[in-house]
């Protein structure tokens, strides 16, 4: 318990730190990006800005127009640009490319943008550059700014400047990296100084349990010595004739409240000796169907009383008989053997045919059924079927029937004596301890059904 505790603690500490070093990973990321671009586009902006100021505009003489001297606009620029790994382009009004520096035209539509855009171009070559619309291993990304160059209202050209996008993808790419990495070991650092920090949290809170659990068992040891002498005296002071009918009533009344003590101590003691592991079952050969029997037998007194009928039917195999007799290598006294405890089984099918009857009205039916299941690629399994037709569980309370000191509705007892709430939790320890499981399945009006499964491992294994 204590250490799934611990475990969940260590998983939530790193949980939250992982998500908590995300999102600032996430914000580093997006702010170094967007640095990156607004860099790349001041660069961009800076060169559109040193290109129109070396443009070299002449008057066109035959339509009163002006024009562009490209040999002597772009005769310098055309190194400084290459060093700094920019490309120009320029367009007349048209938008038809009259010089560029790529060796091939991109066949990109040109429209004004100062605020920088990214295109994706496929790669023919080393120098040779071709628009692509889709995903490819040659395609590289280009970041463009286009200029529209006007002198008054008259457009005399468009200069668009492009710069390769691997200028952001590359430390962007780094950087996602970095921060994976460091996110991982932050993560795993977190997750051991958590198991470590609630390992040292716990520690109070285990030393508290321990000393509890040893209280409870020593507190339960104690009490039954006191316990068995009143039960006693009071026995022999019922046996005395001279005894008043009144003095008779009150001592049977402190009779019947200390057997009730007495079996709420031994719950508790058997119990706290499960959780402390004081006590470790006793397995030997088991057969299921004679410990049945035996149960049953002992129940019938009290069926009578309340005149409820109590059967116990042993049904045939489920699953394929021929194959699960082939497995174990049985004989027919072994069919509904297990390895088990036999005083813990007797407790626990006691404890649940004890409520099956005790909470069935006159007339009703409380029926055992014993069958043995078998599974493929498993150990064939011991079901047990207590059917009832009582007063049945509400729904909302089925969750909680296994919880300690836990109770339905006390109306439910219908002014019969009710339990201290400690019967199903000892079942489902006895169950446990044998691999098994119970399920309860009940509604109100219409009975109750308790399953419990039981794996049946070869007796063979158990005694060599």
């Amino acid at each position: 318990m204590f250490q799934t505790t611990r475990r969940r603690l260590a998983i939530w500490y790193a949980a939250v730190t992982a998500v908590l070093l995300l999102l600032f990973a996430t914000g580093v990321y997006l702010y170094v990006r967007s640095t990156l671009i607004e860099r790349v586009d001041d660069t961009l902006n800076h060169v559109v800005e040193v290109v129109e100021r070396s443009l070299v505009i002449e008057p066109n003489t035959t339509d009163n127009k002006f024009r562009i001297n490209l040999e002597a606009s772009f005769r310098d620029n055309a190194d400084n640009v290459e060093d700094d790994r920019i490309d120009l382009e320029w367009f007349n009004p048209n938008g038809e490319l009259l010089w560029s520096t790529f060796s091939e035209p991109l066949n990109i539509p040109i429209h004004a943008n100062r605020t920088g855009e990214t295109v994706k171009i496929e790669r023919k070559n080393d120098t040779n550059y071709k628009l692509q619309t889709t995903n490819s291993s040659n395609c590289i990304l280009l970041r463009q700014i286009t200029e529209r160059v006007e002198i008054g209202r008259e457009v005399i050209g468009y200069l668009r400047v492009s710069h390769p996008w691997f200028e952001v993808t590359k430390p962007s790419r780094q950087l996602i990296f970095d921060l994976s990495l460091g996110t991982t070991f932050m993560v795993i650092c977190v997750a051991a100084i958590g198991w470590f920090l609630s390992g040292l949290a716990m520690e109070p809170v285990r030393e508290s349990y321990q000393s509890l659990k040893q209280f409870t068992s020593d507190a339960s040891h104690e009490l039954r010595s006191p316990i068995a002498m009143i039960q006693t005296n009071v026995q022999v002071a019922l046996a005395d004739p001279e005894l008043e009918v009144t003095h008779h009533q009150q001592l049977k009344v402190i009779e019947r409240l200390t057997k009730r003590l007495g079996r709420l101590v031994d719950d508790l003691l058997f119990l706290a000796r499960q959780d402390s592991g004081i006590v470790q079952p006793r397995f030997s050969a088991c057969p299921l169907d004679a410990l049945l029997m035996e149960v049953v037998e002992e129940q019938q007194l009290v069926a009578q009383e309340k005149n409820v009928e109590l059967s116990l039917d042993l049904k045939a195999e489920i699953g394929g008989s021929g194959t699960g007799k082939k497995y174990l290598e049985e004989t027919e006294e072994d069919f509904f053997s297990l390895l088990g405890d036999w005083d813990q089984l007797a407790r626990l099918f006691t404890n649940l045919i004890g409520n099956a009857l005790q909470y069935t009205p006159t007339k009703g039916k409380v029926s055992i059924e014993l069958q043995r299941i078998f599974r493929r690629g498993s150990f064939p399994q011991l079901q047990v079927k207590i059917i009832d037709t009582g007063i049945g569980i509400p729904e909302d309370a089925l969750p909680h029937l296994f919880d300690r000191f836990y109770r339905v509705d006390p109306a439910r007892s219908r002014g019969t004596v009710t339990g201290s709430g400690l019967g199903l939790a000892i079942a489902a320890a006895i169950a446990q301890n044998h691999d098994g499981n119970i399920r309860i399945d009940s509604a109100i009006n219409q009975g109750t059904t308790v399953t419990i499964t039981l794996p049946q491992q070869r007796l063979e294994t158990f005694n060599s």
